[in-house]
């Protein structure tokens, strides 16, 4: 009815064309069709709350959960929400969702750099930075970035990370949020590991020393919620262990020892990813100290501590690494080839050859 009449009025006869009962009737029922359109959700209050607790769940649970385990629960919420994305929801409806998507492709991503995938963990956090976009939340698409910086930054590239840590860094400007600690953090990081390759090894030392006490100032201004969430968030026990990380990777290794330490009295029996972690890098510092048995008897013990269904790429990897570097420099040991037999990797961690460079 709406392109007739428009037609006529096209053909110059608009006398023909008068406001009559159907066109008028045509017009409300496009107008009633559009309320029905802003006004009609698919997907209740209810649903929505029970999917963001399923959400913040996750990220409870991301520390303590094997891996794969943890991926195909994220993954059934992760298709529920693309779903409800596929129909036009109400603007509040929708920015919740693409918050929620951002969130789970970025702990996804997050799993993947666990599992040794590179490439999909990347893809998972292009996903998580095109609905961060969507929501507007600055804070929200510097924690993608920022999370995203670890895969350069476990894989070999901390130039990479250092750009994605100083984007996020950015990103977060000056709003109280996890990405304003975890990115300086990332960004010490890097810079300890170019420290060692760098002709300027003084000035990166310091750069990445401010880096850490940026982090530390941004974290004192952290919500209390975020201060207790470890994926979604950032915690006091994270803080330490990768200001101690920085310390071992800079070689500085009485000090980090001391923070090493106090970051394990810290995490009690939860979060056996970082704890693992910590013990590798406190086997380090016996290594960079000489003390090679020492080094093996701790990586020995961070390995007896972990079952094979969280041995996954990143667990294993300080543990080739220091096997690695201890048949570089002092050959083979009857306790190092012990130490290598014990390197049994779970269903989704494939072991190096000895010597193989795996970053």
């Amino acid at each position: 009815m709406l392109r007739r009449t428009l037609l006529t009025l096209l053909a110059g006869t608009a006398g023909a064309a008068s406001l009559d009962s159907q066109v008028l009737g045509a017009v409300e029922n496009l107008r009633r069709r559009m309320d029905d359109t802003m006004v009609t959700a698919t997907v209740s209050p209810a649903m929505l709350d029970q999917w963001e607790q399923s959400t913040n769940g996750f990220g409870r649970q991301y520390m303590n959960t094997p891996p794969l385990r943890l991926l195909c629960d994220v993954m059934l919420e992760f298709s529920a929400v693309r779903k409800a994305l596929e129909r036009r929801q109400p603007i509040d409806v929708q920015e919740r969702l693409c918050r929620m998507a951002a969130q789970l492709a970025g702990l996804s991503g997050m799993i993947m750099i666990d599992l040794g995938d590179q490439r999909l963990a990347r893809s998972f956090f292009r996903t998580g930075r095109t609905a961060a976009d969507e929501t507007g939340d600055r804070a929200l698409r510097a924690w993608v970035t920022a999370r995203e910086a670890l895969v350069p930054l476990y894989y070999g590239d901390p130039r990479e990370a250092l750009t994605l840590a100083k984007k996020s860094r950015d990103l977060a400007g000056h709003t109280p949020c996890a990405a304003r600690t975890m990115a300086p953090v990332v960004e010490a990081r890097a810079l300890a590991m170019l420290a060692g390759n760098n002709g300027a090894r003084h000035e990166v030392v310091e750069q990445a020393k401010r880096a850490l006490h940026r982090a530390r100032a941004a974290f004192q201004q952290m919500s209390a919620n975020d201060q207790e969430d470890a994926a979604f968030g950032y915690t006091e026990r994270q803080l330490y262990f990768y200001q101690g990380d920085v310390l071992v990777k800079l070689g500085q290794t009485l000090e980090a020892d001391v923070i090493l330490e106090q970051a394990l009295g810290k995490y009690s029996n939860e979060d056996l990813l970082d704890q693992t972690l910590i013990r590798f890098d406190r086997a380090r510092c016996r290594l960079i100290e000489g003390d090679v048995e020492a080094a093996l008897q701790m990586g020995q013990e961070a390995l007896d501590m972990v079952d094979k269904e969280y041995r996954t790429e990143l667990i294993l990897k300080p543990a080739y690494e220091l096997a690695k570097d201890i048949h570089a420099k002092y050959g083979d040991t009857p306790r190092l080839e012990a130490f290598r037999e014990a390197l049994q990797p779970g269903p989704l961690a494939v072991p190096p050859k000895l010597g193989e460079d795996i970053a």
